[in-house]
C-alpha cells in the first residue's frame, strides 16, 4: 500500500507521459498567439496617434502591412495552438488509459472487480478526460498567461512606471484572485456533485442494462428514480457553488477597468507635464485591453486544475489498490488434481460474507451454484477463481493453496467468465479470440452453432466478420448471453466458472441451456471439463453432480477496509 502524500493531480499527470518538447511547442504557439495580439494592440496604438499626425502616406505604409500580418498571423499561430494543444492532450490520455488498464490488469485483480462497471468507466473514461483538460486549458494556458503578462508590464515599463504597477496589479487580480474563486466554486460543486455523480452512473447503468428485468420485478421507475435524483442533486451543487462563480466573473472586467482608467488619468497627466509623445499615450491607453487576454482564461483553467485533481484522486486510488503488493504464488497446477473448497466463506471488504461452502471439484464435475440476489454467488464464484481471497476457510487444489499457483498457471486452468462482460466493438471473430487467439474461423463457427447462433451467424451480412457497431448495443439480451458462453466454451481452461450464463434469454432457452451444461453427456463441453454455474433458473430436471445453495451472514469482515 502506498504510504506517500504525494498530490494526486501530479501523480495522475505522470500518467499522460507528456513530452516535453511537444509541451514548449504548444506553449510557443499560444505565446505567438497572444503575442501577435499584444503587438497588434500596440502597434494600433502608434498607428492611429501618428495618423492623427497627418504625416505623408509613405510613413505609415510599413506600419499598415504590419497590422495586417499580426491579424492574420494572430488565427494562424491559433490554428498552430489548437493542433499542438490538443496533440498533446490526446496523446496523453491514450497514454494513461493504457497505463490504466496495464496496471489494473497486471494487479491486484480485486482493485478492478470491486468497482460498479458505472464507477470504472467513469474513472477510465471522465475522470483521464479531465486530467487531459489541464494541458489544453490549464497548463498551456497558465505558461503563456504569465509570460504575455511579464511582457505588457515590461513594455509600459519603458513608458510610466505608476501605469506598469497598476497593470500588474490589475493582472493578478484577474490571474490570481478570480481563478482563486473559480477554484473554490468548482470545489465545492466537484466535491459536492462528485458522489452523486458516481450513483448516477450506477444507476443508469444499471437501468439500461436491466431494464427488462427490473421492469418484470417491477423495479425499474425506483431505479430510475434513482438516477434521476442522483441527477438532480448534481445540478442542486452546481448551483451552491454559483456565488463564489459569479464573482470569478466579474473580477476580470473590473480590472480591466481599473487598469485602463488608471493609465488613461496617468497619461492625461504625463503628456500635459512632459514630453510624452501622442503614440506613447495610445499605447499606454489601449495595450492593456490586450494584456488581459491571457488572463481571461485563467479562471477556468482554475475549474479545470480542481476538477482533475478530483478526478486525479479517484484515478489513482483504483491505481493504488491495483498496484498494491500481492504475494503470487510460484508453484505449478497439479496434474488430475480436484479443487478442493473446506470451509470457504467470500465476501468484499467492510460488507456481508457467504456461509461457509464445502465442496469438491473433481475433473467432469458439473456444479450449480444458487440463492437468492446478493447472497455472494458472484463473490464465491471470484474466490474460486483467486481474484478474491477467502474471508476466512481454503480453497486447495492437489494440497496447495490457490494462492501460492503462479497467476498465469491458474489462469490457464480455472477461467471466470463474468455476467457483464464486455462485447467489443469489432468483428463477431474477434470478440471470441478475447479467449482464445488462436481460435480459427471453422472453430469458431462451430461453437456459436453449439450455443445456439447458427441461424443468427447465418444472417450477419459479413458472418464472423461482421463487425458489432457499438458492442453489446448491436445483439440483443440473449444474443449476447449465447456470444459469452461461447467465448467462455473456447478458452483453454479446464475449469469455467460461468456467471448467470442465461440471463436475459426466454424462460425454457436458458433452461435447456442450463441442462446442457450440466449434462456429462451434452454438446456444449467435454466430460473433462468442470463447470460451476451460477444461475437463478436452476431447471428442476438437470444432470448437476451437485445443486449448492448460497447463504449471506452479517459478519464483521477480516479484510481491510478502503
Amino acid at each position: 500500500m502506498r504510504t506517500d502524500r504525494s498530490d494526486p493531480l501530479l501523480r495522475a499527470l505522470g500518467l499522460l507521459e507528456l513530452q516535453p518538447r511537444r509541451v514548449l511547442l504548444a506553449i510557443g504557439a499560444g505565446v505567438a498567439t497572444l503575442g501577435s495580439a499584444l503587438a497588434l494592440a500596440a502597434l494600433s496604438a502608434w498607428l492611429i496617434t501618428r495618423a492623427w499626425e497627418m504625416p505623408p502616406v509613405l510613413d505609415l505604409s510599413v506600419a499598415v502591412v504590419a497590422v495586417r500580418a499580426l491579424g492574420i498571423s494572430r488565427g494562424v499561430f491559433r490554428y498552430l495552438e489548437r493542433l499542438t494543444t490538443h496533440d498533446v492532450a490526446l496523446r496523453g490520455t491514450t497514454a494513461a488509459r493504457a497505463q490504466m488498464y496495464s496496471r489494473l490488469a497486471s494487479g491486484d485483480p480485486a482493485a478492478a472487480a470491486g468497482l460498479r462497471r458505472g464507477d470504472l468507466l467513469a474513472r477510465t473514461g471522465a475522470d483521464v478526460d479531465a486530467v487531459g483538460d489541464v494541458v489544453v486549458k490549464a497548463l498551456v494556458p497558465i505558461a503563456v498567461s504569465a509570460i504575455l503578462a511579464v511582457a505588457a508590464v515590461g513594455i509600459l515599463l519603458f513608458i510610466s512606471v505608476p501605469a506598469a504597477l497598476i497593470l500588474a496589479v490589475s493582472l493578478a487580480v484577474s490571474g490570481i484572485a478570480a481563478p482563486w474563486l473559480s477554484a473554490r466554486a468548482a470545489q465545492m460543486a466537484e466535491a459536492d456533485s462528485s458522489a452523486a455523480a458516481v450513483r448516477f452512473s450506477k444507476s443508469a447503468v444499471t437501468a439500461l442494462d436491466h431494464a427488462s428485468e427490473l421492469r418484470v420485478a417491477g423495479r425499474l421507475d425506483s431505479a430510475v428514480n434513482d438516477a434521476v435524483t442522483a441527477e438532480r442533486d448534481v445540478v442542486d451543487a452546481t448551483d451552491r457553488a454559483a456565488a463564489p462563480s459569479a464573482f470569478a466573473a466579474a473580477a476580470t472586467p473590473l480590472a480591466i477597468g481599473v487598469s485602463v482608467l488608471a493609465s488613461l488619468l496617468i497619461g492625461i497627466l504625463l503628456y500635459g507635464e512632459t514630453d510624452m509623445s501622442p503614440m506613447a499615450l495610445g499605447i499606454l491607453v489601449l495595450l492593456p485591453l490586450s494584456a488581459f487576454e491571457g488572463t481571461a482564461v485563467l479562471p477556468s483553467a482554475a475549474v479545470a486544475l480542481t476538477k482533475a485533481r478530483l478526478a486525479s484522486a479517484r484515478i489513482m486510488a483504483v491505481v493504488d489498490r491495483a498496484e498494491e503488493e500481492v504475494v503470487e504464488g510460484d508453484r505449478a497446477w497439479p496434474d488430475a488434481a480436484a479443487l478442493h473448497v473446506a470451509g470457504l466463506r467470500a465476501g468484499w471488504p467492510g460488507g456481508n460474507v457467504t456461509e461457509p461452502l464445502t465442496f469438491d471439484l473433481r475433473p467432469g464435475s458439473r456444479i450449480a451454484l444458487i440463492g437468492e440476489s446478493g447472497a455472494g454467488k458472484t463473490t464465491a464464484l471470484m474466490t474460486l477463481a483467486g481474484l478474491l481471497a477467502p474471508i476466512s476457510g481454503t480453497v486447495t487444489v492437489g494440497g496447495e493453496a490457490i494462492s501460492e499457483i503462479e497467476p498465469a498457471e491458474l489462469r490457464r486452468h480455472i477461467g471466470f467468465f463474468a455476467e457483464d462482460a464486455h462485447l467489443f466493438e469489432t468483428s463477431v471473430l474477434e470478440n471470441l479470440r478475447v479467449s482464445r487467439g488462436d481460435l480459427t474461423p471453422s472453430a469458431a463457427e462451430a461453437v456459436l452453432r453449439r450455443v445456439g447462433l447458427g441461424d443468427w451467424l447465418g444472417n450477419l451480412p459479413d458472418g464472423l466478420d461482421t463487425a458489432l457497431v457499438g458492442g453489446m448495443r448491436a445483439v440483443s439480451g440473449g444474443e449476447r448471453r449465447r456470444l459469452l458462453l461461447a467465448r467462455a466454451l473456447i478458452s483453454p481452461a479446464e475449469i469455467l466458472l460461468l456467471d448467470e450464463p442465461t440471463e436475459h434469454m426466454d424462460a425454457e432457452a436458458g433452461a435447456q441451456l442450463i441442462r446442457d451444461l450440466l449434462d456429462h453427456q451434452g454438446n456444449l463441453l467435454e466430460p473433462s471439463r468442470t463447470v460451476v454455474v451460477v444461475t437463478h433458473q436452476l431447471p428442476a430436471d438437470t444432470s448437476a453432480d451437485q445443486v449448492i445453495r448460497v447463504g449471506k451472514v452479517s459478519a464483521e469482515n477480516t479484510l481491510p477496509s478502503r
